[in-house]
């Protein structure tokens, strides 16, 4: 009986996804930025969030850190993918999510808590607006209200946008799964370039299936481990190679960065040994 756990043998390892490989010279330019702020993936304690560099895609975004010795990182921290029926605002809403972490002021005689700059830079305008105001006969309760309002609303707007937004998004990290779906959006962007170039209507709706493919991968490594979702992964990546395979003979060609390559039984188990 065959073991439908297995990927199948094929020759030749599976491609991924590089930083910025679609825009050269993007990289260099991200890491010159991360390294003048002197920002390197082990320089984050515990207690803090790594540095990512965004790298945005049609289908949703990949987080690179960027490493100590100044080379390419080969595996994402974090890749999110957009739900596959997403309007033209949820799509805008990728630059919202990838934008850079606010900046917070350390407040002194042993305060805790680190306001955002833009939550004290809101309460100083909303109070300078505020002695404007009541120089010109504006009532003493709306002018109160309103100073008091915009720096909250400065702090913990953000976060409620984030929460709103992040309902049509899937995140995935930890190196098991990102080295799955790395590998997955490797193959479905090529299915996305392929569609882009050509009007034909079986190139577009690869696209759209192999959208819809990621997106299961993706609810499924963000729910479930690797091990106990490896049936329905493998499942999921035989289809999104037979869609690269169908592509590739609709051009009559296939380019070498996107010509389909099953991975080998050796490479599926290192890929899926560890948990995330």
């Amino acid at each position: 009986m065959t073991d439908t756990r297995r990927a199948p043998q094929p020759s030749g390892r599976a491609q991924r996804l590089r930083p910025f490989a679609a825009t050269p010279g993007r990289w260099e330019t991200e890491q010159a930025r991360a390294l003048r702020a002197g920002l390197r993936e082990d320089t984050c304690t515990a207690k803090c969030q790594p540095v990512l560099v965004y790298e945005r895609t049609r289908w949703g975004w990949l987080a690179w850190t960027i490493p100590r010795d100044g080379s390419r990182p080969d595996l994402p921290h974090q890749i999110a993918v957009l739900t596959p029926t997403a309007t033209t605002a949820q799509r805008l809403a990728l630059r919202w999510l990838t934008r850079r972490p606010a900046r917070r002021i350390n407040l002194p005689w042993g305060i805790s808590a680190a306001p955002r700059l833009t939550a004290v830079t809101a309460a100083f305008l909303s109070l300078v607006a505020g002695i404007l105001a009541m120089a010109h006969n504006i009532p003493a309760a709306v002018v109160l209200l309103t100073t008091m309002l915009a720096p909250l609303l400065a702090e913990h707007l953000p976060t409620m946008l984030d929460a709103h937004t992040r309902e049509h998004v899937r995140t995935v990290e930890g190196a098991s799964a990102c080295r799955y779906l790395q590998r997955l959006a490797a193959l479905h962007s090529c299915l996305v370039q392929a569609a882009a170039g050509s009007d034909r209507y079986e190139l577009r709706r690869s696209a759209e299936i192999g959208q819809q493919l990621l997106w299961d991968a993706a609810d499924l490594l963000q729910t479930r481990d690797t091990r106990s979702a490896l049936c329905e992964l493998i499942a999921r990546e035989r289809l999104m190679l037979q869609l690269a395979d169908q592509a590739a003979q609709i051009l009559g060609h296939a380019s070498p960065a996107c010509a389909p390559r099953m991975l080998t039984t050796a490479d599926t188990n290192a890929d899926f040994s560890a948990r995330p």
